[in-house]
């Protein structure tokens, strides 16, 4: 084992039982984002560093992205986000695209992070965007297609809650106890990172921005009022309509929740798993100019990213990742015999015509090939002897009751059909 080449630090390998339950999770995210009409787009893995320069933050540029020069000494990155790779696209074709835009991506992304639970250095993400709408509507929308989604996987509202602030509510309040305009978006930073110091260290940092005691306080204050959001027409209207939309059951005000990305100017939300064992699951909130920054034409829009890493982490905490992956339409055909090869081959490229999967044996005791296809997970072995030939029937073996019919083969297509 010593002489095995590792991987990389921070990456995954993708074996056949993990890779079906990604697949699972894709489907999922398919059938959610398509359920609000929403378009699937991708983009490059490689973008210039001026692209994240200007528009995600110095954190991110200089601490967490993977930046090295190609061949012509540019500077490029592995893409640690998607956001502003999305602006670019609809700056690009904007006078050619219909807003507004509701689209939908699922791939890999890279930061150099320390590897830790929930956090990888490759890992893939799930991104949705509405853009071309400023209302309050829009974010409610994207609010309600995740809780769809947490609906969809089995994650009630009492296992996940999303949280959700306004950062021009908090501006407003910041300015009414005279924390100066160049201070706040360093004081919106330590908000947005409260939980993850401990209390003395957290407002010795504040001190240190200049802010003083009888203001520390009134940021305390802000931060424990649970009822702050009814000063917020936005927010106001933005609980309306999560309740006609069916998921107010998920989604509660947090004035902690800021998010920590430079360009959200409105509403922000995070998911998190009820019993805090977990990083966030997904963020995300309302940009006004990141496709302006860009070179295109003002555009709101609102959106998030959620990780594959944490969302499964929970799922496995809640026992709602499936133990059985395989389809009931994959079968096993057995080979009875080396003189029977040929005709097995034949009856597993008719299913396949028919819309099966199809795992063809090798000649070997059937014994073993039952053994084997049990191993593999599969539902049903074929088998076709003489006997079957003869009459124009197949051998079903039902691998889970271990019990055995002959029927025509005809029928075949109907019976595993019954089975899904």
């Amino acid at each position: 084992m010593k002489n095995i080449i590792r991987s990389v630090k921070g990456t995954r390998d993708f074996y056949p039982d993990e890779m079906a339950r990604r697949s699972w999770l894709v489907e999922k995210l398919k059938e959610a984002s398509e359920s609000f009409g929403y378009q699937r787009y991708e983009g490059p893995c490689l973008e210039t560093i001026d692209l994240y320069a200007a528009k995600s933050g110095e954190e991110l540029v200089k601490e967490q992205a993977f930046v090295f020069p190609d061949r012509g000494g540019d500077p490029i990155t592995l893409r640690p986000e998607l956001t502003p790779t999305l602006a670019r696209m609809v700056a690009e074709k904007q006078k050619q695209l219909v807003f507004p835009l509701r689209w939908w991506s699922f791939g890999p992304f890279w930061r150099y992070e320390r590897p830790q639970k929930g956090r990888t250095r490759e890992f893939y993400q799930w991104n949705i965007d509405l853009i071309g709408s400023d209302s309050v509507q829009a974010d409610a929308e994207l609010v309600a297609l995740a809780a769809n989604f947490f609906n969809l996987v089995g994650l009630k509202s009492d296992m996940v809650q999303i949280l959700i602030n306004d950062r021009r509510l908090m501006d407003r309040k910041l300015t009414y106890i005279d924390v100066q305009t160049e201070v706040k978006p360093e004081l919106l930073k330590l908000i947005d990172r409260i939980d993850k110091q401990p209390a003395d260290v957290w407002e010795k940092n504040v001190a240190a921005l200049g802010l003083k005691a009888n203001q520390i306080q009134a940021v305390k204050e802000l931060l424990a009022d649970a009822r702050l959001w009814e000063e917020s027409e936005e927010l106001s209207l933005f609980f309306k309509y999560v309740e006609a939309l069916g998921v107010s059951e998920y989604v509660r005000y947090d004035p902690k929740i800021i998010r920590g990305l430079d360009y959200y100017t409105g509403i922000v939300f995070e998911a998190h798993e009820a019993r805090g064992d977990f990083r966030a699951i997904l963020g995300g909130g309302h940009y006004s100019n990141l496709v302006e920054d860009v070179g295109g034409q003002p555009l709101p829009g609102v959106g998030f990213a959620m990780g594959d890493v944490v969302v499964m982490l929970v799922l496995e905490a809640y026992g709602l990742l499936p133990a059985e992956l395989s389809y009931p339409k994959t079968v096993f055909m057995t080979v009875f015999s080396d003189d029977l090869l040929v005709e097995s081959i034949g009856l597993a490229r008719e299913l396949r015509e028919q819309g099966f999967d199809v795992i063809l044996a090798e000649p070997d005791k059937l014994s073993k090939q039952f053994k084997l296809a049990d191993r593999l997970g599969v539902k049903f072995a074929l088998v076709l002897g003489p006997d079957e030939l003869e009459n124009d029937l197949v051998g079903v073996k039902d691998l889970r009751t271990f019990e055995q019919e002959s029927i025509s083969r005809s029928e075949l297509k109907s019976i595993f059909n019954k089975q899904k």
